[in-house]
């Protein structure tokens, strides 16, 4: 059980058109200019786009791996434990924010590859 950092990276710059940014203690994680997670190595946390109803059922269900973040219009960030979190769930997450921020035509070619 747990992702490291390296792995996390991994995933997540699996995806198609994944670019990463640095931030002064975070780097953001983008598809096409546009945010859907953030690392924050210090403490070996993600914060990961996601709809507000698997924000709230996440959060309820397993509150030592997942935290509430912040909500912003239809979607809910959620904090991920890297340390707790199992990987196949994690890279079902991490997919999932990605579809929810990339454009119809990558989540599209990236269905039909698989």
């Amino acid at each position: 059980m747990g992702v490291s950092i390296d792995d996390f990276l991994a995933m997540v710059t699996s995806l198609p058109e994944v670019t990463q940014h640095e931030g002064p203690e975070w780097t953001g994680i983008k598809v096409r200019g546009k945010g859907f997670g953030y690392l924050w190595e210090r403490t070996a946390t993600v914060g990961l786009k996601a709809t507000i109803e698997e924000q709230i059922a996440l959060v309820a269900e397993r509150p030592d791996v997942f935290e509430k973040q912040y909500t912003s219009g239809r979607f809910g960030w959620v904090v991920v434990h890297l340390d707790r979190v199992d990987p196949e769930e994690l890279r079902e997450l991490v997919t999932e924010a990605w579809c929810l921020t990339a454009p119809k035509r990558l989540v599209d070619a990236l269905e039909s590859a698989r």
